[in-house]
């Protein structure tokens, strides 16, 4: 689960660490309270969306030379200025596509005296098993532009969990970002305390981009970027509170409403699969034969004809899906389940496009008898590789 900025650094506010002072607003009526509660005389106005690069990105509705997502304003009449354009306007990063998303929430921060920028996230290193600071003099820039150029410039600490953020490792830390002086003194203070809130608070990713080095040389987080993983949130009712649905594709939101793990993707051949490692080569192996995936969707080892069903309904629901590849390698899930739960979304939703299923393991003469004698028009495959050429080439017929 993602969450804004403005709620990643209440958050980490919370635990000690320097963010600037700042005021969420929805209405361009509250900017001016807004800015004036804040010091200033320099203000910045952020767009809060689940996406990079805002500040590159341009509004669908203002012209190609109108300023980004994120705008500096000197007076608090600019302030207001930009929030009455940016509002309701969608913006568009290279983190949207093309779609863009729609501004529903600006953050006004009070302006900061930058003299250098870092890169700093922390993420769980899968390498070694560890939770590990990544981190990067080269901050303000598009960390991946970073890896490719020059990933001499990014260095990895790993955090040993018993022992927590050691000595050596705010020495290793200091170091990578040549922090000296004061700014050495704040991020021995820093470094513990973003630790201690992505392990607390069950985090998938912290990033601070910038961590900025501000002309009197201490330390702040300038922009943070969070989420946590979906499967600790059940401890954690202060972060499901800040779910924010807007954000979030609609059918990614049914599907969590039934445990499923789907995400929405661009193609137009919908994937029904159980197991992550299966629904990945499935995806692939579309690809491989010319078309391309419109989901990712697990259905999970113990779904039920219930859960099946409403996976269906999701992935018929797109109306970018051109024909359907059911997939299923019955272990702990079982074929018949997947064929009842298939034949009875179709008889609920309909079938107006291609459907080619799949179904080996456990209990699979059951299932296919199930479909076989269902009354569906469904083309049944051998294999895996026989069923995404049949799927595409269904697509392609229609």
């Amino acid at each position: 689960m993602n969450i804004h900025e403005y709620q990643a650094k209440a958050l980490l506010k919370g635990f000690g660490a320097p963010v600037a002072e700042g005021v969420a607003i929805f209405s361009a009526d509250e900017a001016e309270a807004a800015a004036k509660s804040l010091p200033g005389p320099l203000y910045v106005v952020k767009s809060q969306i689940h996406a990079g690069g805002r500040g590159k990105g341009k509004f669908k509705e203002l012209g190609p030379d109108a300023k980004g997502g994120v705008r500096l304003a000197f007076s608090i009449d600019e302030a207001k200025a930009h929030a009455a354009e940016m509002l309701g306007n969608t913006l568009v990063t290279k983190q949207t596509g093309e779609a863009g998303k729609q501004v529903n929430r600006l953050y006004i921060e009070d302006g900061a005296d930058i003299e250098r920028e870092l890169y700093l996230s922390i993420l769980v290193d899968r390498t070694v098993g560890q939770v590990a600071f990544v981190v990067s003099t080269e901050g303000g820039m598009d960390i991946e532009a970073v890896a490719e150029e020059t990933p001499e410039k990014i260095i990895t600490v790993a955090i040993d969990p018993e022992a927590g953020v050691t000595a050596a490792d705010l020495a290793k830390l200091n170091g990578a970002l040549e922090l000296t002086g004061e700014a050495a003194a704040d991020g021995e203070k820093l470094f513990p305390i973003l630790y201690k809130a992505f392990v607390e608070k069950d985090m998938a990713l912290l990033e601070v981009n910038p961590l900025i080095v501000m002309k009197d040389g201490r330390l702040r987080v300038l922009d943070a970027k969070v989420s946590f993983d979906n499967n600790a949130l059940f401890r954690h009712d202060d972060i499901v509170a800040l779910r924010d649905l807007t954000e979030e594709d609609a059918k990614e939101i049914e599907a969590s409403k039934y445990d499923l793990a789907y995400v929405a993707l661009d193609g137009n051949i919908g994937c029904m699969v159980n197991g992550a490692g299966l629904a990945m080569a499935t995806m692939d192996i579309i690809k491989l034969y010319g078309q391309e995936p419109a989901n990712f969707l697990d259905v999970g080892g113990g779904a039920t004809k219930e859960k099946v069903t409403a996976a269906f309904k999701i992935i018929t629901a797109d109306p970018a899906v051109k024909g359907i590849l059911v997939n299923i390698f019955g272990g702990i899930m079982k074929c018949d389940v997947i064929a009842e739960g298939v034949v009875a979304a179709v008889k609920e939703v309909g079938l107006k496009v291609p459907l080619v299923v799949r179904l080996e393991g456990t209990n699979v003469a059951l299932g296919k008898k199930i479909i076989n004698e269902s009354g569906l028009d469904v083309i049944a495959a051998d294999d895996l590789d026989d069923a995404a050429q049949k799927i595409v080439n269904a697509v392609k017929g229609s």
